[in-house]
């Protein structure tokens, strides 16, 4: 695995960037600035002074799971689970203390919240959901998505969803998602109300952008390139951690037939049947112990799987930017064709072939009152293209750097993450060797007494 992943340090170094430019100020204090900013701009601008402090002072859970029976727009019936989110003040206000507020909230509003947050805030790593259906899976857990043991741990991905937005120095301020855990009715009209889906990138433009972007920018195809390979690491490490449960779960449960074996032993012998009745209860004992294990160990396999979905979300910002960097060239290219007409207009030599050209041939030259007026209307159209492609660089300096300072945050928090769920399964693994030790020695013990 050493081999396959790529060295993230190298992966995510800040390049030359061409042509949008360095960043103005050090990645430092971007996400300091952008926080500061996001009070005077953007959706948040409803977010007030009291809702930060709501947001800081609060403690989140999403503290139960329930299946219920509605209609769907289509007013059919369906099955779906419903979540409870509860928020609980940790401080005293005015010396009185502010009681526990819930609310409930199906899969579907988490994902709406969601890509609200991806419209709104294209230069942030949006923490990802948790799947919808099981994948990854050892074949004797249950991959139905109405299943108590997915439900359950579903409910503790979204949980981790709602601490992770909260946490974070910029989504945490948003309105929407201070709403989202205070508001219950008329949510949704809020959201949309707000008008991110017409907003929101077509797929077919962000397609296009990443085929015709003539410069992109290198350290986001670097970056493109390693969340692909990090998607493709966790992935091959999940299905090696399902293949493993399940030849475990084999092996735990034939020891099941030692207990089965000595249980019968025992009945037809009169001086060691106490002892091999002993280890065959060890045995059973044993063999049963692999469900609630491997049902455990499903936690740290959803820690990787965050990582798995935190990929996607790295691409989904270097898309924007490779959008924004089309449209800055598509700019620029409409900008030098119009002062190219100007000047040939200006001094009557036409030095491409154009429609304009060959008409004007075949049909006799303009007259020098309307060519002046061409020229001044393209004067216009040029000073509006100018003004246009500042705009365009200088949002593209800011959303480089303020990406970059997302990035960098990300990238702690990731190794951190990822390294305390790899040695927490290693402790896993370890007990589990242990207990299995434990067993046999209890046996050994058994049999030393017949």
């Amino acid at each position: 695995m050493e081999q396959a992943l790529p060295d993230p340090e190298r992966r995510l170094q800040p390049a030359p960037l061409e042509p949008l430019g360095h960043p103005d100020a050090g990645l430092e204090s971007a996400v300091g600035e952008e926080a500061e900013g996001a009070r005077d701009e953007g959706p948040g601008d409803g977010t007030m002074m009291e809702n930060n402090f709501w947001l800081k002072k609060i403690e989140i859970s999403v503290s139960e799971a329930e299946k219920r029976t509605g209609r769907n727009a289509m007013n059919m019936q369906e099955t779906y689970t419903a979540y409870l989110i509860e928020t609980r003040s940790v401080e005293h206000i005015d010396g009185q203390s502010v009681l526990t507020d819930s609310l409930w909230r199906r899969y579907s509003e988490f994902e709406l919240l969601r890509n609200y947050l991806l419209v709104y805030y294209p230069h942030i790593v949006v923490p990802p959901l948790p799947e919808k259906r099981a994948e990854f899976v050892w074949h004797k857990l249950s991959a139905d998505n109405m299943d108590p043991d997915f439900v359950e741990r579903r409910r503790i991905g979204l949980e981790n969803f709602l601490l992770r937005v909260a946490s974070h120095p910029i989504l945490c301020r948003d309105k929407i998602f201070y709403l989202f855990l205070t508001q219950e009715g008329n949510w949704k009209e809020t959201v949309n109300e707000t008008g991110f889906q017409l907003k929101a990138d077509s797929r077919l433009k962000a397609l296009n952008a990443t085929f015709r972007v003539k410069n992109p920018d290198k350290r986001f195809t670097e970056l493109k390139h390693y969340s692909d390979e990090l998607q493709s690491v966790i992935s091959h490490l999940l299905r090696v951690r399902a293949r493993v449960a399940d030849r475990l779960y084999g092996v735990y449960k034939v020891h099941g037939n030692y207990g089965r074996v000595f249980s019968e032993w025992s009945a037809i012998e009169k001086e060691m049947g106490d002892g091999l009745q002993s280890a065959g209860h060890h045995m059973d004992v044993y063999a049963s112990s692999i469900d609630d294990i491997l049902e455990d160990e499903e936690h740290y396999a959803d820690q990787l799987k965050e990582y798995l979905f935190y990929a996607e979300a790295l691409r989904a910002v270097c898309r924007k930017h490779e959008l924004m960097q089309y449209d800055l060239e598509m700019a620029a290219q409409d900008l030098a064709s119009k002062k190219q007409q100007c000047e040939e207009l200006a001094t009557g030599t036409v030095r491409t072939f154009s429609l304009k050209g060959m008409t004007t041939k075949l049909f006799g030259q303009e007259t020098p009152e309307q060519r002046e007026a061409r020229i001044k209307v393209l004067e216009e159209q040029i000073n509006e293209g100018e003004q246009q492609l500042k705009s365009k660089n200088q949002e593209g300096r800011e959303f480089v750097k303020n990406a970059w300072a997302d990035i960098e945050r990300f990238k702690e928090q990731k190794n951190h993450d990822l390294k305390e769920a790899l040695i927490s399964y290693a402790v896993m693994q370890i007990s589990m060797c242990k207990k299995g030790i434990q067993v046999w020695t209890n046996a050994k013990e058994c049999f030393s007494k017949m």
